[in-house]
């Protein structure tokens, strides 16, 4: 087993070489601000890493590591750059190369759009984190529960068929009437998440249980960066609060994402979540909790420093909890 040094080690290479071509290119107000962003997206993503690592131990070697290498260009290029353009292209109705152009140009006004486009997102994003949560607590075949009282509850009425479904879609409809958004953009956007997230758990559930192994590892790789645009797409809108920089935004969460990325390969390869018992409910409480956050964006405006706040509260209490099984487990 590798000590916690190595999986960290590139990633910190990588952060160091970022932060000094940034302090000499950019100077130290940019270098600040990508020292910021990166702490932030590694604090706030730290139940991605957890509820990653539970799809991501259903890989091989090979396949986690293309998680960490060609994922982390999809994640800096796809959902910190490429995604929120095509959203904002499909909104104003113009083409994506006009919105790149103007995110590189003019970076001031593509924020200002963006943040005209804030509700597509979050109801977007925020239906597909709920429908994790549910999707974790409403598992019949959970049989270890952290929360006791109320996760026995949950994992009996997943004998419903559908329910979390119905439960999303209740959500989404009745935030639609209350938002001061356009119904329509809260209703349209809310259901493509859930549509993706139905088909992703379909297409990587069926390959799984299949004999091959490529098409298996290929379909958990595409849902697992789709999971983390889930997470990463509100950060995004954020982060244009410290600067209208395309390029330091990029950096600082690009530097991030990749230590969270790390993290989840530390996670699967030292059976973590075998060792910390209710790490992976807390986890997943804490994606119940930013989606909860993101949807009451629809209504009032949320601080991401409370959102952030919400989801370290859960792991860390989950735990404190795993910790002191485990000795219970020792000293029996």
């Amino acid at each position: 087993m590798k000590s916690v040094s190595e999986y960290f080690l590139a990633p910190t290479l990588i952060a160091l070489v970022l932060f000094v071509g940034v302090f000499f290119g950019f100077g130290m107000s940019a270098f600040v601000t990508v020292v910021i962003l990166s702490i932030l997206e590694i604090t706030l993503s730290f139940d991605n890493a957890v509820v990653n690592a539970r799809v991501l131990k259903r890989m091989d070697a090979l396949w986690q590591q293309r998680f960490l290498t060609w994922g982390i260009l999809l994640a800096v290029v796809g959902t910190r750059f490429l995604l929120p353009i095509i959203i904002v292209s499909i909104a104003i109705l113009a083409s994506p190369l006009y919105v790149a152009t103007l995110a590189i140009t003019d970076p001031e006004t593509y924020s200002h759009m963006l943040e005209q486009v804030h509700a597509s997102i979050t109801a977007f994003g925020g239906v597909f984190l709920l429908m994790v949560s549910l999707k974790y607590f409403f598992d019949t075949a959970k049989d270890v529960h952290w929360i006791a009282s109320i996760e026995r509850h949950l994992a009996k009425w997943g004998h419903i068929e559908a329910v979390e479904i119905v439960i999303a879609l209740s959500a989404l409809v009745a935030l639609s009437y209350v938002s001061h958004f356009p119904q329509a953009t809260i209703l349209v956007s809310g259901v493509i998440g859930l549509i993706l997230f139905i088909l992703m758990e379909g297409i990587a559930g069926s390959l799984s249980v299949g004999s091959d192994m490529a098409r298996s590892g290929l379909s958990l790789f595409l849902y697992l960066n789709v999971l983390d645009s889930a997470f990463s797409l509100d950060g995004v809108i954020g982060a244009f609060a410290l600067t209208s920089n395309l390029i330091i935004i990029m950096i600082g969460l690009g530097i991030g994402a990749y230590f969270v990325r790390s993290l989840t390969i530390y996670f699967v390869r030292e059976n973590t979540l075998a060792e910390l018992t209710y790490l992976e409910h807390g986890a997943h409480w804490a994606v119940f909790g930013l989606s909860f956050a993101m949807l009451a964006n629809l209504i009032v405006h949320v601080p991401e420093l409370f959102t952030g706040l919400i989801g370290l509260t859960f792991v860390f209490f989950a735990y404190i909890s795993s910790r002191r099984e485990k000795k219970g487990l020792v000293t029996r």
